[in-house]
């Protein structure tokens, strides 16, 4: 999965699933724009990944926020000349259950979850539609597909990537730009780890491989959609769950 002479961008990038992103793109050979919301923090991570060698630039950015955007794709534009892969990963929750849930508890997971991805994704798509070729990838989730209880806002907000994913993989094809999506499922983070072990068992009864995902383990998917080997895959949702949707 050789990504030398590409680049890379990735939201959400400056820990958890997306530095693993990052910085396995970095290892075969791209170069990556790693983005986030603080910037001291996204600098610093977007340093320490440059330390194997590859150039690595980190980018303060509210991807709510078309302007901001837009303003961060130019700068990424004019700094590495070219956008080969787009990873849609920036996200937040806001659980509640749907009584309790208010306006702003929706309206910011859509804002950050959904629209965040089309924001981006329009700021950076003209540069890989004029160059004929790249690939988008939307880091979506298991709960777009199957709904969860306390999650109505996350699971829209997932659920709109999916169908977003699938409209562009359409639209964009022409000049070859591939556009895809995962699922994952139960990725161990700090939020789980916090869970107690009975709650975490319980967990891991529903999924047939009877762990957590790690954060390399979503990595590993994103690498081969960012690579030549899927070069004839677009449109597509590959689920990263350990087979928790085939069990139910």
């Amino acid at each position: 999965m050789d990504l030398a002479g590409k680049t890379a961008v990735v939201t959400g990038a400056a820990r958890g699933i997306g530095r693993d992103i990052a910085e396995r793109m970095a290892r075969a050979g791209a170069a990556v724009a790693m983005l986030d919301l603080v910037e001291d923090t996204v600098v610093q991570s977007a340093g320490e990944v440059a330390k194997g060698g590859a150039k690595t630039r980190g980018y303060r950015c509210d991807v709510s926020s078309f302007d901001d955007a837009v303003a961060v794709g130019e700068r990424i534009v004019a700094d590495f000349e070219r956008v080969d892969v787009l990873v849609n990963n920036a996200g937040i929750t806001r659980d509640k259950l749907f009584l309790r849930m208010t306006p702003e508890d929706w309206a910011q997971v859509i804002a950050v979850n959904l629209t965040g991805a089309f924001n981006v994704t329009k700021a950076l798509a003209p540069a890989m539609l004029k160059q004929r070729g790249g690939s988008i990838i939307n880091i979506a989730s298991v709960v777009g597909l199957m709904g969860n209880a306390g999650q109505a806002n996350y699971a829209a907000s997932k659920a709109g990537l999916i169908g977003l994913t699938k409209s562009l993989a359409k639209e964009f094809a022409p000049r070859n730009v591939r556009v895809n999506a995962i699922a994952p499922g139960f990725i161990r983070t700090a939020m789980t780890d916090a869970l107690s072990e009975e709650v975490q068992n319980q967990m891991k009864q529903a999924i047939p491989l009877a762990r957590f995902g790690e954060p390399s383990d979503v990595a590993g998917v994103v690498m081969f959609l960012a690579s030549d080997l899927a070069g004839y895959v677009t449109g597509q949702v590959i689920n990263c769950d350990g087979g928790l949707i085939t069990a139910r």
